[in-house]
């Protein structure tokens, strides 16, 4: 199914037409540089910026004199906060077939950073979270700050952490992949490099002067190499000062892969050790605020993702997420957290306890056959 031209344009206000460009493109000294431009949105992506980026990046493949891309946020808050949820909310409302397209071709692009043929560098500074993340786990440089705030949310507003995440996640230990996933928890520059969710941390403001820094580069032959060496790496955080680090052996203990949700919370709610007994509490009141449905469908696509190719990730979370919108809680969560803001979403499910077994493996019944998949051609 493709999307009507009209039905994007709908999902922005008539003064975004004339506004700046969403994305830009530039070349410094054989690098492409993207940079998000919706600062006031966090840089969260439209479904015309996933179009734009797809066309440049197709193009940058095949030219000679491009040897690297760089992806990076406008402004100091935010790489990316995510997906313009708000304009999907708006779409499944309206009848429009945004809210498919926009994951269909989200995903496209991301799987193609996967396999880009020239290496790919993320600036993870600020807020990098949903659709952020899809961009940044496919870099092959992924560079954070003392400013990166990194997540996985989904499960608070109803849905799965998706974007390739049932892939980029199962690099994790079952168990931090778990919890990552189902918490939703921001990770800091130290945890995401304790996670494996980044390469190297810098200094926000050694990135003020990116351009030069790029301009400056004398190419030796290995491009990711000379990219590496012009970004001055900093112990300002490494993963033994991660926060999360005094929590890991709790983590391993309480987010098994053998354990179903609500046995995660009982394990949590009977921590008894004083050195975990405040994190547990605190993560138990982040899992009860998340919706128990979600968190039981993210639990089993996280696991069946450990055993999937990347392409075949991105087919099975195209259909979780299909699920989402009409028998999940991804349109309620959305009306509670971003539209009405009473924070009090009515799950479809009251609590764990109730989600039967047989519900969370309907999500995994794909909405269509293999071969008109809508990435079947992925792989």
């Amino acid at each position: 199914m493709r999307l009507n031209p009209n039905d994007a344009a709908q999902e922005r206000p008539a003064a975004a037409m004339n506004a700046e460009p969403e994305v830009l493109f530039q070349e410094i000294n054989g690098v492409g540089v993207i940079t998000l431009n919706r600062p006031r949105q966090l840089n969260a992506l439209s479904y015309p910026m996933i179009g734009a980026l797809d066309t440049q990046l197709a193009a940058w493949a095949t030219r000679g004199d491009i040897a690297a891309v760089l992806l990076r946020g406008a402004g100091s808050k935010a790489f990316c906060a995510g997906g313009d949820i708000r304009a999907l909310y708006d779409s499944f409302h309206a009848g429009t077939s945004l809210r498919q397209q926009f994951f269909v071709d989200e995903y496209r692009l991301d799987y193609r950073l996967h396999g880009y043929p020239k290496p790919v560098v993320a600036l993870m500074d600020g807020i990098v979270m949903g659709g952020g993340m899809g961009l940044a786990q496919a870099a092959h440089l992924r560079v954070v700050t003392e400013r990166s705030r990194v997540a996985m949310p989904e499960t608070g507003i109803g849905l799965v952490p998706d974007v390739g995440a049932s892939h980029f996640l199962s690099r994790l230990p079952p168990a931090l992949a778990l919890y990552v996933g189902l918490t939703g928890v921001t990770l800091g520059a130290a945890d995401t490099l304790l996670c494996k969710l980044a390469d190297i941390a810098v200094p926000a403001a050694s990135l003020e002067g990116i351009e030069q820094t790029l301009a400056g580069i004398r190419w030796t032959g290995d491009v990711l190499a000379d990219l590496r060496a012009a970004l001055p790496a900093t112990p300002l955080a490494g993963s033994a000062d991660a926060p999360l680090q005094a929590a890991l052996p709790a983590v391993l203990r309480h987010f098994r892969a053998d354990a179903s949700v609500a046995g995660l919370l009982d394990s949590l709610a009977a921590e008894s050790d004083p050195a975990y007994a405040g994190w547990a509490e605190r993560t138990l009141e982040i899992l009860r605020g998340r919706s128990p449905l979600m968190m039981a469908v993210t639990r089993e696509m996280l696991l069946r993702g450990r055993d999937l190719d990347l392409a075949d990730c991105f087919r099975m979370e195209l259909g979780v997420v299909s699920h989402a919108f009409t028998q999940g809680d991804f349109i309620e969560g959305v009306r509670a957290l971003i539209v009405d803001k009473d924070n009090a979403p009515r799950w479809r499910v009251k609590t764990v306890g109730e989600v039967s077994e047989a519900t969370v493996q309907s999500f995994f019944d794909s909405p269509w056959p293999r071969e008109s998949h809508p990435l079947a051609s992925l792989g």
